[in-house]
């Protein structure tokens, strides 16, 4: 397994996503529940960075390696599955946006393997409106994990909910778009008898 200081802080996300889950265990005259809600947000928006940092570093350090692009997509599955499963418990995300969610990442994730096992990867190389859907999800899990206004002007639950069905739009729009892409190897795989 390579080390390097993009692995690192890929682990580094991983560790931090108990901390988000955590932080709700606490018994609320330790930490009361606004001051809950804030440390997991900033945990949340550290473990996020994390994500574009150490993407960024792998590429201009030319450290990308194998296990790195296992684990980077394993950490960013863990973190936004943490997160909604507190914001379920939380009843400040409906529970059919985050099965969408957390189902289109375990179908895509299946896709995608099968799809490496079969030498066809980069037919379901991640696009424009994945990405897109993630940026959706990463600003719309802060802000519900806020449950607070910002600046006296932003009511986050709102707008956080609001982005978290955009997010829950782009995940089955994703998922069509990449399966409709996988669907002719599907085809072909499915009438091969070997």
């Amino acid at each position: 397994m390579p080390f390097n200081i993009p692995i690192l802080l890929t682990w580094l996300r991983v560790a931090l996503i108990p901390l988000v889950v955590g932080v709700y265990y606490l018994p609320e005259h330790w930490l009361p529940r606004s001051d809950q809600d804030l440390s997991a947000t900033i945990v949340f928006i550290v473990a996020a960075v994390t994500d574009w940092f150490d993407g960024f570093l792998a590429r201009r350090w030319n450290q990308t390696s194998a296990f790195g692009a296992f684990l980077d997509p394993v950490a960013d599955k863990l973190m936004v599955a943490g997160a909604l499963l507190v914001l379920v418990h939380l009843g400040r995300v409906d529970h059919f946006i985050a099965f969408i969610i957390i189902g289109r990442e375990i179908a895509i994730s299946a896709l995608r393997e099968w799809m490496a096992q079969i030498g066809a990867s980069r037919s379901v190389a991640v696009s424009s409106i994945g990405k897109t859907k993630t940026a959706a999800q990463m600003t719309a899990i802060p802000m519900l994990l806020f449950h607070d206004t910002l600046f006296n002007l932003v009511d986050t639950q709102q707008l956080g909910t609001y982005l978290m069905y955009v997010a829950a739009v782009l995940t089955v729009w994703s998922m069509f778009y990449y399966m409709r892409l996988a669907w002719p190897l599907i085809k072909e795989k499915a009438g091969d008898p070997t």
